[in-house]
């Protein structure tokens, strides 16, 4: 465990800590409490420093924390058995386990506190604000191959939207094929990575990411409506709770998903949709097809019925969908 993470450990209970306490505490000097306080305040955490007082956290903030994570699976029945990892840094939790597929199981968990190269659909970056937000991934391996992938992706977000209503967010939905939306603005999103042969095995690994609270400087970077849990609910995060419910939720729908296949979650999918029978635009490339949405075929495919009638599945890859204009 780093000095950062120790230090936002004493400073989670929201009072004052002198650095000498602090160093006491943590068997360290002065000097190390100020680098890691100052390395706390570059990552994004504002604390806030008072002359013969101390430290003190602008807003209430506690890192993640595997034992606590484990109690709240526990109390809702899931008593985990995986292995749950929780990183300071990491370039991306998806990426991670990948590089671990030979020895990921089924419920192998990653969690980080901060990502600086975390991976959005069609290769962009997922912008986060560091200690404040949830990122994580869950490895499980499937008998069938890489093709059923895409309905794994969009069961995954029906698991994530049930996780935040679980939590006390109401009016998320789905946008086709991976983001969570509320009032029309990016709260979450999914990417589901695969390692394996075309008729399977295979190993997926889901990477979740849900903005807890994006500070200012963060949000500037962002190039699309967005919105945070703690401008939804007015109050800060508690992440360990909110990783414990996405953890859970993914491991039911793996679970199920591996023994059914999509089919019993096509239907809540589509109700979950924001732009479900509503005039879009869908963006491939440089060319812009019309349409009104007619659902989701059995595979995850977007069905897009035309001005004439004509229906016409779209697959998830390098497409955008958007309302019509």
């Amino acid at each position: 465990m780093t000095t950062r993470i120790e230090l936002l450990r004493l400073l989670a209970d929201g009072g004052f800590h002198s650095g000498t306490d602090m160093g006491r505490a943590l068997g360290v000097t002065r000097a190390a409490v100020c680098k890691g306080v100052k390395g706390l305040a570059a990552a994004g955490v504002e604390i806030h420093r008072v002359t013969g007082r101390g430290y003190r956290l602008a807003t209430q903030l506690a890192p993640l924390d595997e034992r606590v994570i484990r109690k709240r699976l526990a109390a809702a029945g899931f008593e985990w058995r995986g292995r749950l990892e929780i990183l300071e840094e990491v370039d991306s939790t998806n990426r991670y386990l990948l590089e671990r597929a030979r020895d990921a199981a089924s419920g192998h968990v990653c969690l980080a506190e901060a990502q600086p190269c975390g991976r959005g659909r069609r290769g962009r970056n997922w912008v986060t604000t560091p200690y404040h937000n949830l990122m994580l991934s869950i490895a499980w391996r499937f008998q069938s191959g890489p093709g059923m992938v895409a309905g794994l992706a969009l069961a995954a977000g029906v698991a994530l939207t049930r996780a935040l209503e679980e939590y006390g967010v109401d009016g998320a939905r789905l946008k086709w094929p991976n983001d969570v939306l509320w009032n029309g603005r990016k709260l979450a999103g999914l990417l589901a990575d695969v390692e394996g042969e075309a008729a399977g095995p295979c190993l997926v690994v889901l990477g979740v990411g849900v903005n807890g609270y994006i500070a200012e400087r963060d949000g500037a970077r962002i190039d699309q409506p967005w919105v945070d849990l703690q401008t939804i609910t007015g109050a800060s995060v508690d992440r360990n709770r909110l990783a414990a419910l996405v953890i859970g939720q993914l491991a039911r729908t793996c679970e199920k998903f591996g023994a059914h296949g999509f089919a019993p979650f096509q239907a809540e999918w589509e109700r979950r949709h924001l732009y479900a029978g509503r005039p879009v635009r869908l963006m491939q490339g440089e060319t812009v097809h019309r349409g009104t949405v007619a659902g989701i075929d059995d595979s995850g495919a977007l069905l897009l019925r035309d001005a004439q009638g004509r229906t016409r599945a779209f697959y998830s890859g390098d497409i955008s969908l958007r309302p019509a204009a």
